[in-house]
């Protein structure tokens, strides 16, 4: 049991459980306007396990399939596959709890989450193969977590509002632009060993220059967002809020230095998705 024990926490550590916080936040903004407000506590609940649930299995499944890739990578060779902490078999039992778990989720919440879920996986699972085909997998990764608001007010209506897709493509530019940044520390290895990325193709000042451009068209998709749903002062606060903190972002890297890449990664991101959460939050709340 202890050693079962040690190789769920090696799991969770190799694929950055905490991490969840990036969509996470994006998913509850959905929820709380599909509801008007705090959605009721069953639907939530099940809401926030569907979240963890899918994107363990994705992360998971990510380092399953890529596991011979990172353990050709200088920067990756550490992770818990290609070192040896953990079997694939164990991983993908790993998998395969989680994707239950997911399911069960979304039967739980209504008969369409449950239709929707096997597309989810879909685009979950499918996103760690298109670096092998195509250099737009970033946009594959943003779409990824990109249906999480959409998956939530789903969860919360059992139908989709088009109003909500305008979040959905917010959030696939923004991890797009980002996830573009974070693949400059692969130029290299992409190159070395075949694989796609838009740094590996155009260069890396080329993909800065990308990624800002899609960060630009995200904060254009969030005024349009403000818009349809009618945002009072902290909505609007909430988008300036994010505008931002994306300057910020892109201001601690650059072409020449990618050496807090991390910090403007993980860090920035996760306030970044809480920031906008408890503008839109305050905003419902006082409309009420």
């Amino acid at each position: 049991m202890q050693g079962t024990l040690g190789k769920i926490r090696t799991t969770l550590e190799m694929i950055k459980w905490e991490h969840s916080i990036f969509a996470l936040p994006f998913a509850l903004t959905a929820a709380l306007l599909a509801a008007h407000g705090l959605p009721a506590g069953r639907t939530l609940g099940w809401i926030l396990l569907a979240m963890v649930t899918a994107r363990s299995a994705a992360m998971a499944f990510n380092r399953w399939a890529d596991a011979d890739l990172d353990a050709a990578n200088p920067r990756t060779k550490t992770r818990a596959i290609p070192a040896g902490l953990l079997t694939r078999q164990f991983v993908l039992v790993f998998i395969c709890v989680m994707t239950l778990g997911f399911l069960a989720a979304a039967a739980e919440l209504n008969r369409l989450t449950l239709y929707l879920s096997p597309l989810v996986l879909l685009v979950l699972f499918g996103y760690s193969y298109m670096k092998r085909v195509t250099r737009w997998s970033h946009l594959v990764l943003g779409l990824a977590l990109g249906l999480a608001p959409s998956a939530a007010w789903i969860a919360v209506r059992g139908s989709l509002d088009a109003r909500i897709l305008v979040l959905t493509a917010a959030v696939m530019l923004w991890v797009g632009g980002f996830d573009v940044l974070y693949a400059c520390q692969d130029y290299d290895h992409d190159r070395n060993a075949g694989l796609y990325s838009l740094p590996q193709s155009v260069g890396i000042p080329a993909a800065f220059w990308m990624a800002r451009l899609m960060h630009l068209a995200m904060l254009a998709l969030l005024l349009w967002f403000g818009w349809l749903f009618d945002f009072h002062l902290a909505g609007w606060l909430g988008v300036v809020a994010v505008a931002l903190l994306l300057g910020y972002e892109h201001s601690l890297v650059s072409p020449r230095d990618l050496r807090r890449l991390n910090a403007a990664f993980f860090t920035m991101n996760g306030v970044i998705a809480m920031v906008f959460l408890a503008f839109v939050a305050a905003d419902v709340w006082l409309k009420r």
